[in-house]
């Protein structure tokens, strides 16, 4: 895993395509026989990327405090944000913008140092060649059930027409990894409806690190990712190894125009605060307009979430992940040496911050937006016995930041965390 990941803490997700002409979701609404695919495919028609200006997007991104974004390349539809040599169905070929939406994206997230990131999606629910097997290689016994988009409902199978899409797979991936600079990070999709022995796999992982052995590849490969992918909802216990978030800024991951559904600013800082609390990232998704614009209210968050990271930013970046909420009922990171802890104060305090089982004696807790020194006391505590006893910290509403506060606490020593039962005090 590069470095650069696990310390990125926030990246930006952009499902962009030809789905927020009507606001349906993308690629699912068809084929879920919500609307018919000519239907969907009409959209290619009114997609014009008018305003679309991939330079605005990284600014905002960078202010955001990502460092990190991915861009769908191309979603389950088959609908290519680039200029394609391997299929017409691509927003040059097909639509008015007639632009090369990746090579802008490209260039200007690199411009701006920004770690440039594709989603591709491994399935093609428009191509031919696609629906030409199971996943295995097993027939189900009601064909009533089989999708037309992912299988062949006549239950049989053309290995040669499979073989062919994965070659289709690897060529455009080629152009991907090949066309638009340094590409850190692939951002696959739809493993689920092949086995990885259908997808060639692990040639096939190696054939793209053939491109960049630097690439990181997220976990949608059928085992063979470098990071585990949570979804929508925040894990409760920390994934192993190196994981992110990926959630909506609503609730759709395309633009739907009738999406109010738009989390807080505060919940969205609280559950960034959550994943790097764990040690995680979070890939925070927008949706932009057909005409290539971020609805304002989805950059008024990012902008929001921006402002509060560069007011607390020595407690996100550069720390690792926190204690466990057996200490501490709330969010916290530590820095790098372990000499500072810095907690995560979601709510207003009535008049103390508790904190338990800290064995090492505080030198200094300041609120970080403000700078203001806090006092404590520490009520009970074995010492003998070298059970510590709950560290109280004096404050109330006023030492609040409006959104989540962050205390640092610094330390001489490691910090050392009791993590014992107690015990019966037998003698003093």
């Amino acid at each position: 895993m590069q470095k650069w990941f696990e310390d990125a803490k926030l990246g930006i997700f952009i499902h962009y395509g030809i789905y927020a002409v009507d606001g349906v979701s993308e690629s699912w609404s068809f084929y879920n026989g919500r609307i018919t695919h000519e239907q969907y495919m009409k959209q290619l028609d009114g997609f014009t990327a008018s305003k679309f200006d991939a330079e605005k997007w990284a600014d905002l991104f960078e202010k955001a405090g990502a460092k990190y974004a991915v861009l769908t390349t191309k979603h389950h539809d088959g609908v290519a944000l680039w200029d394609t040599e391997y299929s017409d169905l691509n927003v040059v070929k097909k639509t008015p913008a007639k632009r090369d939406l990746i090579k802008e994206y490209a260039d200007a997230i690199t411009k701006k140092g920004i770690r440039l990131g594709m989603y591709y999606s491994l399935i093609d629910w428009s191509h031919p060649d696609y629906p030409s097997v199971f996943e295995s290689g097993k027939v189900p016994e009601d064909l009533s059930k089989v999708n037309k988009h992912s299988s062949p409902v006549d239950g049989i199978q053309d290995e040669e027409k499979w073989q062919k899409f994965l070659e289709f797979n690897n060529n455009q991936l080629r152009e991907i990894l090949t066309n638009y600079g340094k590409v850190d990070l692939l951002w696959f999709d739809g493993d689920w409806e092949r086995s990885a022995e259908q997808w060639n796999l692990p040639a096939f992982k190696d054939y793209l690190l053939s491109f960049n052995q630097d690439l990181i590849i997220n976990s949608r490969l059928q085992g063979h990712g470098d990071y585990k992918t949570p979804e929508q909802g925040i894990p409760i216990t920390r994934p192993e190894g190196p994981w992110e978030f990926c959630t909506t800024i609503n609730s759709s991951w395309g633009y739907q125009h009738a999406d109010d559904n738009y989390k807080s600013l505060n919940q969205i800082i609280r559950m960034f605060c959550d994943c790097i609390t764990l040690g995680g990232n979070m890939l925070l998704d927008i949706g932009p307009l057909e005409d290539g614009t971020v609805d304002p209210r989805q950059e008024a968050i990012l902008l929001g979430l921006g402002d509060w990271i560069r007011t607390h930013e020595e407690a996100v970046f550069g720390t690792d992940e926190g204690i466990m909420t057996r200490y501490y009922l709330g969010g916290s990171t530590i820095s790098k040496d372990k000499k500072t802890l810095y907690l995560f104060v979601y709510d207003d305090p009535k008049e103390n911050i508790c904190l338990k089982g800290l064995c090492n004696k505080i030198r200094k807790i300041t609120v970080l937006h403000s700078g203001k020194e806090l006092t404590h006391e520490i009520q009970g505590g074995v010492p003998w016995f070298n059970i510590p006893g709950t560290t109280w910290i004096h404050m109330t509403p006023e030492d609040t930041h409006e959104q989540v506060t962050v205390l640092k606490l610094e330390f001489d020593e490691e910090l050392e965390m009791y993590g014992g039962s107690g015990a019966v005090v037998t003698h003093n």
